[in-house]
């Protein structure tokens, strides 16, 4: 099961370093350029999330929740900024995407960071399908865009599976959050957290735990 873990109020005022806000603002001015193209279809799936709020989530987790280890998943990585964030903090990230043009995107966000970094962090995006095997059988709505993505799973690529990974960070379409939660209480390991951006100012929270649990959601000042 899913236990939610409540976010401080706060968690807006936690300060972003001017370098980690000039990275979000260069890949934000590319981003809008890539949207604004008007010679390509657009991908309607991707959508910029708000990467200083997800910044502002991941320090504080960072600092205060505990976690079973140091591997980090985006799931849908885009242009790789959350992957990239991650890394920043020290964690191993890994970004999955099936839109090849937007993992193009990803790793040029990830080159221009680094022009601008001198000791850069590492950072594995990998092109595939971030569904473990079986897992749109939970899905109870077969047009989510979750599942119109027909490559092959990802984590054989990588040697890695779902449950190897302490946090997962996912952008649910409207109306798929259910579905996300869902392949993640079933395929990640006991005690990893899910973050999940679902839009503006909300920005959830949860860790999967193998037995009931009746006291009120974790709590951190």
């Amino acid at each position: 099961m899913l236990f939610p873990i409540e976010i401080p109020s706060s968690i807006d005022s936690i300060p972003i370093p001017s370098g980690i806000s000039a990275r979000i603002e260069l890949a934000r001015e590319r981003i809008q350029a890539f949207q604004d193209r008007w010679d390509r279809p657009q991908i309607e799936q991707f959508v910029a999330g708000d990467y200083a709020l997800v910044w502002q989530t991941l320090q504080w987790i960072t600092d205060s929740v505990p976690r079973t280890g140091q591997r980090f998943l985006e799931w849908g990585c885009g242009f790789a900024v959350v992957s990239g964030l991650a890394a920043e903090l020290g964690y191993d990230a890994i970004g999955i995407e099936a839109e090849i043009d937007l993992l193009r995107e990803g790793i040029k966000t990830i080159e221009q960071w680094k022009s601008i970094d001198s000791n850069p962090t590492k950072i594995e995006l990998i092109h595939g399908n971030f569904l473990p095997p079986g897992a749109d059988s939970l899905a109870d709505d077969p047009t989510l865009p979750s599942l119109g993505h027909p490559l092959p799973e990802a984590y054989s690529k990588i040697g890695l599976n779902l449950d190897d990974f302490a946090i997962v960070y996912s952008y649910p379409w409207p109306g798929e959050d259910d579905f996300h939660e869902l392949v993640f209480d079933r395929y990640a390991e006991s005690g990893a957290l899910l973050v999940q951006f679902c839009g503006p100012n909300d920005v959830r929270v949860c860790r999967k735990v193998n037995s009931p649990i009746t006291r009120r959601p974790e709590t951190f000042d």
